[in-house]
């Protein structure tokens, strides 16, 4: 009764979709739309994604070089796919946080999947964790999401060790003008209706998905961003015609 009740709220409007990071309580806003598309929200990525997501999330762990002894936290973890994701790498343990409790829900029933997992309800904005804790810090579709990315970022800094990377995958608008034009046609105008009916969603999130994208940093920005954080060495690497950019950087 809760979550239906959730489902029939409409969250982010019209007017709010302008400047969809300029909300001032755009904090709450996003917990609440996650809660409430918490029930098909892996079907509805992998359905509207064409199954690109599992891609995307194991070439990022590729990319993080996951070792034996490595303690990795995933922020704003969802329903868990990344952080089983970073369990197929074979690390010590994972860890995943996330402040909506309809996504922590779904994320802790995984099951054999999840077995060296654990799942905290926690807000990105103030990790409970000590400084240096973990050796990876991950965060896939999350950091746009932040109601202040740099207090975020700093926020992964902390709790990484000396030497740990930090692995974001996150979505970007493409290089190719012809390509850009296409996909986001699609992205913004045919993917939130089709979504919105396949999921009952009438909160208004799978409009305010993809406005959160094409108003968000570019590569060079978000570099520049992780750099002004406190992290070194940042790799980026773009997927799939640059619909999506995964960056690895160093906490040295």
């Amino acid at each position: 009764m809760i979550v239906q009740t959730v489902f029939e709220e409409r969250i982010w409007t019209d007017d709010l979709l302008g400047s969809p990071h300029g909300a001032p309580d755009k904090s709450s806003r996003v917990r609440r739309m996650f809660n409430a598309i918490a029930p098909r929200y892996e079907l509805i990525n992998s359905l509207f994604s064409f199954r690109q997501d599992a891609y995307w999330r194991r070439r990022a762990v590729e990319l993080a070089d996951v070792r034996a002894d490595d303690d990795v936290l995933d922020v704003a973890c969802g329903t868990g796919d990344f952080a089983r994701a970073f369990c197929q790498g074979g690390p010590r343990r994972v860890v995943g946080c996330d402040f909506a409790h309809e996504m922590l829900i779904r994320a802790a029933s995984g099951g054999e999947r999840t077995r060296n997992s654990v799942w905290i309800e926690a807000d990105a904005m103030c990790l409970p964790f000590r400084d240096g804790r973990f050796s990876i810090v991950s965060c896939a579709f999350g950091v746009r999401n932040f109601v202040d990315l740099d207090r975020g970022l700093r926020e992964m800094h902390r709790v990484l060790r000396r030497g740990g990377r930090a692995v974001v995958l996150e979505f970007t608008r493409p290089p190719s003008a012809i390509f850009r034009q296409l996909y986001e046609f699609y992205s913004t105008r045919l993917m939130p209706t089709a979504a919105s009916w396949v999921s009952g969603d009438r909160s208004g999130a799978y409009r305010y998905l993809p406005r959160s994208v094409v108003s968000f940093l570019d590569t060079g920005q978000m570099g520049t961003r992780l750099a002004n954080a406190g992290f070194s060495r940042v790799n980026v690497t773009p997927l799939t015609m640059g619909i999506v950019t995964v960056y690895v950087a160093e906490r040295t």
